[in-house]
């Protein structure tokens, strides 16, 4: 090796190795994967170190959904590792999960060799082609001597700006091949180049329109969590320093603490009344790190309609995209936030006279009491599990994730998060099957944390195989199922929509989930009466090995509040006014939501 080389770093080295490498150059610690014939070579190199611990999971989709939660509670990237052809397809639906709720995921999947791309080789796919949609960016490699740069790149793509998924894909002849391996410092920069410094003049007439507001609402999202620790902060810091109420939607859960003083709660198709109420009245609206998706607006052309928006978000394409704005801020949420922070701090006031009436509004709206629920002796409502689990795991290192459907509501509406990066669920796709191997990610990632997967009985087998890769690397997960026979989302939907006509809703070959965990070897605990839930809920904390823990629920419970598809937010139907009569009203002729 040459001087030059030496001083670099640059070494020659097979493109296996340069895998393993830069995984270590770029600080990563767990990989998630499943092995096959197309990335033998790296799994071998993976084999021959100790720096990076390989975590087999049972399904690829497992795995992608794994570094999805080790990603979403750590802040870093989460990597995963598949084969080819089919590794590469199952790798989709946790790709497209990551695309939509921007967390940063690394990729890397094998490819058939170079000369026989094109002729449908054995478990060979276009997985450049598949993947280009639901990808921030990807990259297949054909020249070993430029694969360092390439992977260096992918996690500067991935981690910077609005975070994503990356995809790498690498032929099996380009893994055997020898190269120069070009360590991160000294490797070519990408062009990618995110604006992070919002205008500051775009920042004052923000702080000065904030200031003239007499009825305003801060409107946070996933953005604020995603630019990190100290942009939480400096979002609690607004609040307090300007007296404004704040809500958030189900991604950015845990940016401002659910027992705040200011807190609406959750926004949005399932958010609380006074949340939709102060939404659809507000003069001023600050939306920030959030993308006015159609769970949050309802009826566009009635979302709410008398007030001035300002927008702060790092991706340009999110500005004026669904909902129009009158003040566009690009920039990292974090920056921005400083900036207006020390704006206000120089000589903003909000009118407090004038907050004074819209917070007794705001008062009023909250009386309703938008989820309360009929308690129930004799049967376990699922408002009241989610309630019991929060009360006895709220003072302890926990996380949560959830699947999908009504189980993932209850839990944003009722288990109360304080901090960033403690909430992992699928938000923008909808991904059933996302919980148990989000949980599985975080428990790697934090191994003496609690972690708990709130799920439901039908989205939880999609990938309840991912058990026996927590028993295996012996990450003490616990699967708090809400089980009422029911997808019950679906049914729910039937139910209102459909002349509860409850087509193919019903699980009529439900396993015994706590012979399945024992068959794992796991824990399992079955629980029907509220009597016994707390004991049963501290069973669960205390025992050190995965759980699965069945929690019989009422079958028919239906999770309001609700803002029917199409309708606006001061068109809630809340449990009290959920009767035939107002179903109807908000349904057509036709038998289908207005819209």
């Amino acid at each position: 090796m040459n001087k030059a080389n030496v001083e670099t770093g640059r070494r020659e080295m097979t493109g296996a190795e340069m895998v393993v490498q830069a995984l270590i150059d770029n600080g990563v610690e767990h990989i998630f994967g499943y092995p096959g014939g197309a990335v033998l070579p790296i799994y071998d190199e993976l084999f021959q170190q100790e720096q990076v611990q390989h975590i087999l999971v049972r399904h690829e989709q497992g795995a992608g959904h794994a570094a999805e939660g080790y990603a979403r509670s750590t802040g870093k990237a989460g990597v995963m590792l598949v084969t080819s052809g089919p590794g590469a397809t199952n790798a989709v639906t946790p790709l497209q999960d990551a695309l939509m709720d921007s967390i940063p995921l690394v990729c890397i999947t094998g490819q058939v060799p170079t000369s026989l791309i094109g002729s449908d080789a054995f478990q060979e796919c276009d997985t450049v082609g598949i993947t280009r949609p639901c990808t921030k960016h990807n990259w297949l490699v054909k020249d070993v001597n430029e694969l360092a740069g390439i992977l260096h790149e992918a996690f500067q793509v991935a981690t910077t700006g609005r975070p994503g998924p990356v995809v790498v894909d690498i032929p099996k002849d380009v893994q055997f091949s020898k190269g120069m391996y070009t360590p991160p410092q000294t490797a070519p920069r990408s062009s990618y180049r995110p604006k992070l410094q919002g205008d500051l003049e775009q920042i004052r007439a923000a702080v000065e329109l904030m200031a003239s507001a007499k009825r305003p609402v801060i409107y946070s999202g996933g953005g604020v969590i995603n630019s990190g620790p100290e942009a939480s902060h400096l979002l609690r810091e607004l609040v307090e320093l300007t007296g404004f109420p704040i809500t958030s939607t189900l991604m950015g859960l845990g940016a401002y603490p659910a027992s705040g003083p200011r807190w609406l709660g959750m926004l949005g198709m399932h958010g609380t009344y006074e949340a939709n109420m102060v939404m659809h009245d507000c003069d001023v609206m600050v939306c920030i790190g959030a993308r006015f998706d159609d769970r949050i607006t309802g009826r566009l052309n009635a979302f709410s309609p008398n007030s001035k928006k300002i927008h702060i978000d790092i991706d340009p394409s999110s500005i004026n995209k669904n909902v129009r704005t009158d003040v566009p801020i690009i920039g990292d949420v974090g920056r921005v936030l400083e900036d207006m922070v020390r704006l206000w701090r120089a000589g903003a006031k909000a009118d407090k006279a004038a907050l004074r009436p819209w917070w007794e509004q705001i008062e009023r709206w909250r009386a309703r009491d938008s989820l309360a629920y009929k308690p129930n002796d004799d049967v376990i409502m699922p408002q009241y599990a989610i309630q019991r689990l929060y009360e006895l795991t709220k003072d302890r290192d926990t996380y949560i994730t959830t699947e999908v459907g009504q189980h993932q509501m209850w839990a944003a509406q009722h288990y109360g998060f304080e901090k960033p990066n403690r909430w992992m669920t699928s938000g923008g796709l909808g991904t059933m099957g996302y919980g148990l191997p989000a949980a599985l990610g975080v428990q790697i990632a934090h191994p003496d944390a609690l972690v708990i997967d709130i799920a439901g009985d039908a989205s939880v087998q999609m990938t309840i195989q991912e058990m026996s890769c927590a028993v295996q690397y012996e990450a003490p997960i616990k699967i708090f199922i809400l089980n009422n026979q029911y997808m019950g989302m679906v049914r729910q939907w039937q139910q209102l929509l459909h002349g509860n006509r409850l087509s193919h809703s019903y699980t009529e070959a439900m396993p015994d989930f706590v012979k399945l965990a024992e068959a794992y070897g796991g824990h399992g605990i079955r629980c029907e009466k509220p009597g016994e839930l707390d004991d049963a809920i501290r069973e669960m904390i205390d025992v050190r090995k995965p759980v699965i823990f069945d929690c019989r629920v009422a079958n028919l419970a239906n999770c309001f509040p609700m803002i029917p598809s199409g309708k606006a937010h001061n068109e809630m139907l809340l449990p009290d006014e959920a009767t035939d009569e107002a179903v109807a009203n908000a349904i057509d002729a036709k038998g289908r939501m207005l819209v």
